[in-house]
């Protein structure tokens, strides 16, 4: 089986694309990738301007990699990236048409990536299958991007209805998609939910191979609550700091909050941890992926925050909880959704409430946990992650490919 997998934002070595192609390729299938030149959340550019595609292999999956603009804190410059990417990738393909796909995937990192699926597959007379990682327009309405009665909304509801009708199959991370679907009005078959995961195998190694040294970390007398990722406004890390305000102050110094991550709001916390005078927060900034495994796994508790939106309803699916859950630990949240893998699999808590007390109890029973049932939350969300690794979830996918080729 041959498929051509169209993400924007793909990258050698990792991310969910990466990994599926690599495992497909494992099973005999001929995979390639196609993503954007430059490099998300960079001005990097891995070609020149004089050339339209550079193709490079990686753990024999060949990656095509198609010009575009770079781009940094610009959104212009950011839509043109976009615009890029999917207008190009018509014309780069033609040098690749005469070893013709039986299918074509496209993640919708954003939905132009889709438009270009979509006529590659009449193209080529392929199978359309469609992902959806982010619901377009959807999450640009509920972040008040864009109004949902703007032309351009309206706009990209009919691309999305559009491509939801014209896919063979449609594949969502989120556990709901099949009620978004249905909330829509959009009656199909075909629709399959494979969410995002972890490659255990890499994670178990970088733990063995990749040591953190950290004072905080090693410090086997307090209870470590660990936080990686960024620090934007969506993170809500600012409740993180409230809950250590409210612990410090019920006189639980033993409890530390160690936090790996940057964004354009880290300087604004730290400051406004200091200004608090807390002595039980600690900022490590920024650090290689490769060390987050032998970090997560000295942690005690690994925490997420987020903004509550009413896209949780739909299902959550972000990648470092499948890192958290590797990590053997119990985790906590305070993302309220339908789907919910921490509460169902007894992995650790989510907080219903968004009172900061009652996150601090939560946060004070598992410090208080006997040994027996702290060590069971780590069973249960070691088995979570075999559940979620990356060689399971592509046996899923291949059967969704596999089944479509077959028609």
């Amino acid at each position: 089986m041959k498929v051509w997998i169209l993400n924007h934002y793909a990258k050698p070595h990792e991310g969910r694309h990466f990994k599926i192609s690599k495992y497909l390729t494992e099973k005999g299938h001929k995979v390639k990738v196609f993503s954007a030149s430059t490099i998300h959340g960079t001005q990097q550019n891995r070609i020149s301007q004089n050339e339209n595609y550079k193709l490079e292999v990686y753990d024999s999956v060949p990656f095509v990699f198609i010009n575009s603009t770079a781009y940094l804190g610009n959104e212009k410059k950011r839509y043109k990236n976009m615009l890029d990417y999917a207008w190009r990738l018509l014309k780069v393909s033609k040098q690749f048409g005469h070893d013709k796909p039986d299918i074509i995937y496209a993640s919708s990192v954003h939905p132009l990536s889709w438009l270009s699926g979509y006529l590659l597959a009449k193209r080529y007379n392929a199978k359309f299958i469609a992902e959806t990682r982010d619901l377009w327009p959807e999450t640009l309405v509920a972040m008040r991007k864009i109004n949902k009665t703007s032309v351009i909304a309206k706009l990209m509801y009919s691309l999305e209805k559009f491509i939801y009708k014209k896919a063979d199959s449609l594949i969502f991370t989120m556990e709901g998609g099949q009620s978004y679907l249905e909330e829509r009005s959009i009656k199909r078959k075909n629709v399959y939910h494979v969410n995002n995961g972890v490659d255990l195998y890499e994670y178990n190694y970088n733990v063995r191979t990749y040591e953190y040294n950290d004072d905080d970390l090693d410090d086997k007398s307090s209870f470590k609550i660990v936080y990686t990722g960024s620090m934007g406004i969506a993170n809500a890390v600012d409740d993180i700091i409230d809950v250590a305000q409210e612990i410090e102050h019920r006189g639980y110094t033993n409890i530390k909050f160690i936090l790996f991550g940057d964004g354009y709001l880290r300087e604004s916390h730290q400051k406004r941890v200091k200004e608090l005078g807390l002595c039980n927060v600690k900022f490590k900034g920024k650090v290689p992926k490769k060390y987050i495994p032998n970090i997560l796994s000295k942690s005690d508790l690994n925490i997420i925050t987020g903004q509550q939106t009413y896209l949780y309803n739909y299902g959550i699916s972000l990648n470092k909880i499948f890192d958290y859950f590797a990590s053997a630990k119990p985790v906590i949240s305070n993302l309220k959704c339908q789907y919910d893998l921490i509460g169902r699999h007894r992995c650790g808590t989510t907080v219903e409430s968004d009172s900061i007390e009652d996150f601090a109890n939560e946060i004070i029973q598992f410090e208080n946990l006997t040994n027996e049932n702290y060590q069971q939350y780590c069973k249960n969300s070691l088995e979570v992650a075999k559940k979620y690794d990356y060689k399971m979830l592509t046996e899923k996918i291949e059967k969704v490919l596999l089944k479509n080729v077959s028609k």
